[in-house]
């Protein structure tokens, strides 16, 4: 399950309206295919630095953490085996790590047992293309799982993108081409915003 971001609380920091949708969607598949096998699910996220600059919020308190907190007190730890990964900061970090933390060792995917993605529809197809590129998986190997609720987001820029920015990389230079994407990104922003300082830089750097 993909993070949706986290919002600041007047006791702390809690999950967007969307991030809750995506917990009530790992639940209700879950209650509803419940019954053989033990599932396992994994809660993903850290905060969305890369998207938004954003810095991270205080460990216990970052996307994955409180998604399993939100997913217990539902009482879905009954009925699956639950992990957080807290690292991320983008949707590609989220699969490059869960990967990488060996939560998904154990299972072979593919079309009879596919690996669910929970999310809302508009990044799932985002999310297809890079679990193609990190895990190998495509088609009927993939479960779409989607989340209702929350925010609506136009993620068809961030597709496009990534779809250009990968073109031709290989799969162990992915998060370098991101990291670099994400840092040229920032910098048209300041440019854009006329924020304080970068103009003055620039001059006195000719």
């Amino acid at each position: 399950m993909f993070g949706r971001g986290v919002v600041r609380t007047g006791d702390g920091f809690g999950l967007t309206p969307g991030g809750a949708a995506r917990v009530r969607a790992a639940s209700d598949y879950v209650a509803k295919h419940r019954g053989g096998e033990r599932f396992r699910v994994v809660f993903s996220g850290g905060w969305p630095e890369a998207s938004t600059g954003e810095a991270p919020p205080p460990v216990g308190a970052r996307e994955g953490d409180l998604m399993l907190r939100a997913a217990h007190a539902a009482g879905l730890g009954e009925h699956a085996d639950l992990y957080a990964e807290t690292r991320s900061r983008s949707t590609l970090e989220n699969l490059l790590h869960t990967k990488e933390d060996g939560l998904l060792s154990g299972y072979a995917f593919d079309a009879r047992t596919p690996l669910g993605l929970v999310t809302h529809d508009w990044h799932l197809p985002r999310v297809r293309f890079l679990a193609g590129r990190v895990l190998g998986l495509t088609g009927a190997a993939l479960l779409d799982v989607p989340a209702y609720g929350g925010e609506v987001h136009d993620d068809r820029g961030a597709l496009l993108l990534a779809r250009l920015g990968f073109l031709g990389v290989r799969a162990d230079r992915l998060l370098h081409r991101e990291r670099g994407m994400v840092a040229a990104g920032q910098l048209a922003r300041r440019v854009i915003n006329g924020r304080p300082g970068y103009r003055r830089r620039t001059v006195e750097q000719q």
